[in-house]
């Protein structure tokens, strides 16, 4: 039996694991609601390795984060609170003594410096999955974590799609990574092979591949070499702790992250019982834009598509579409990363991005590339740190090591800051090297082209 199949919507996932060994009870610390635990910081990584460790429903958990501010604070905080954050005796069990073997595997995988695990109390946790419902405890990241917070559209269909399909999928994926959108998928056979595979195509490909296993086990295992891809080049995502194997009830639960993280969600093909219809569900009911693909009359793999027109997703034959569909919402989120950047990352963010609610625009995704001739007054730009590096940023393109020198900042927080510039359309990546973008010309013509 297929593991990804399933004919039933899922219910809104209980996080499959959470834990750390108990204190003894003491008073509640003072809660300071403003400062936040490092995201780097190894003892509160392992701290939420243990929260997540532990089995049963996910609420309890994420109110026990939100209550003690981290997770160290969490465990520390005892008895009493668990039992008043709502976590039962089982869970209450687990945090005094979680598994031995899946607390070792944990820790061995965190110790790789590309691993990390972001919780839903930190400011780091992508700020549109924070809006669904049931988001995840927290996530298993493997390569490339800023990718979480950039504008992303989800590409999902069948596991056996048509030759047409295949290529459809390859096509609008390969359309959306060169206008600067990541592309989210499910590492499936199929119509999520194509998606990843036409996104890493590109320069620079930015692709998400969002597991139903643990981080470290690729499913099916015939994907093992484009799982390493993924990771090498974009980045893996789990809710699921390291050694987590299939099981059926996880693709359903799954496919609520695919939906969360993306701005909008796009059915390549897909038959009238079909995962792919449970996500578009999903990223409908979060507010989030649905595409779909339309097909044969005569294929049984466009009849799921032709439901989704019929129930109100939007018909698009272009990527084009797609990308002036996205382009508002695409702003929006750049506009919460510049100010997550600008505060430090010492409070979480609040705006809602739902399409319906986002900054007009009717330039599409490009908008976010217009050439500007220094970083906003006023954003994350006048910052010491962002000074510096807008400094040893020059018009000829500069590596990642070259600015780490320049700047006398870590690689991690150039990428931050990088990846910010780059959604406002001050900086230009190609081939890994960063370059500032040349404003335009005051007598160019409106339309004109804006070389860089």
């Amino acid at each position: 039996m297929d593991p990804h199949r399933t004919d039933t919507a899922p219910t809104p996932a209980p996080a499959a694991h959470a834990t750390q060994p108990g204190a003894a009870a003491q008073p509640t610390p003072a809660i300071d609601r403003t400062i936040r635990p490092a995201a780097d910081s190894p003892a509160e990584a392992e701290a939420l390795l243990r929260l997540v460790l532990c089995a049963g429903p996910a609420a309890p958990r994420r109110a026990l984060l939100t209550r003690s501010g981290g997770a160290q604070a969490a465990l520390a905080a005892g008895e009493v609170v668990w039992r008043e954050s709502g976590l039962d005796a089982a869970q209450r069990r687990a945090l005094r003594a979680p598994p031995d073997e899946a607390w070792a595997r944990g820790r061995d995988w965190l110790a790789d410096p590309r691993h990390s695990l972001i919780g839903w109390h930190s400011p780091d946790y992508p700020a549109l999955l924070r809006r669904i419902d049931a988001p995840p405890l927290a996530l298993f990241v493997a390569g490339d974590a800023t990718l979480l917070w950039h504008p992303a559209v989800a590409v999902v269909g069948s596991r056996g799609p048509s030759v047409g399909g295949m290529d459809n999928a390859a096509a609008f994926s390969r359309a959306l990574a060169r206008a600067g959108f990541c592309v989210v998928s499910g590492l499936a056979a199929g119509i999520d092979r194509a998606a990843h595979e036409a996104a890493l195509a590109v320069t620079p490909g930015r692709t998400v591949a969002v597991l139903g296993t643990g981080p470290d086990v690729p499913y099916p295992r015939s994907h093992a070499a484009l799982h390493a891809r993924v990771r090498a080049a974009g980045v893996v995502v789990s809710e699921h702790p390291p050694g987590t194997g299939p099981l059926r009830s996880h693709f359903p639960s799954r496919n609520r992250i695919i939906a969360g993280l993306a701005l909008g969600t796009l059915v390549v093909e897909a038959a009238t019982r079909s995962g792919a219809l449970i996500t578009a569900r999903l990223a409908a009911e979060a507010g989030r834009e649905v595409f779909a693909l339309p097909g044969s009359i005569h294929n049984p793999l466009a009849r799921g598509c032709h439901r989704l027109i019929r129930d109100g997703a939007a018909l698009v034959e272009t990527p084009e579409e797609v990308v002036e569909a996205l382009g508002p919402c695409a702003q929006a989120l750049a506009t919460e990363l510049r100010a997550r950047l600008c505060d430090g990352g010492r409070t979480l963010p609040t705006a809602d991005l739902r399409p319906g609610l986002a900054a007009p625009s009717s330039a599409g995704v490009r908008t976010l590339d217009r050439p500007l001739a220094a970083p906003p007054d006023g954003g994350p730009a006048d910052s010491p740190d962002h000074q510096r590096l807008w400094s040893a940023l020059g018009h000829d393109p500069t590596d990642m090591d070259g600015l780490v020198l320049r700047t006398g900042l870590t690689a991690a927080a150039l990428s931050s800051m990088l990846l910010a510039m780059e959604l406002q359309g001050h900086v230009v990546v190609a081939h890994g090297r960063y370059t500032r973008r040349t404003p335009p010309s005051p007598s160019a013509p409106e339309g004109a082209s804006q070389g860089t």
